[in-house]
């Protein structure tokens, strides 16, 4: 899941809660969406390789 964030850059939070924290945990930090976009489908295809 990609957020916008105050500071204009977009950040990628997993999928679901963290049960301990009850929070989404931050999987990175990037200027642009297209990066951000960029990285979570590397995200994706590391989960199932």
């Amino acid at each position: 899941m990609i957020r916008k964030l105050k500071s204009g850059e977009f950040r990628i939070y997993s999928r679901h809660v963290d049960p301990k924290t009850k929070k989404r945990r931050n999987l990175g930090t990037f200027a642009t969406r297209e990066k951000a976009e960029e990285h979570e489908r590397a995200i994706q295809y590391f989960k199932r390789h």
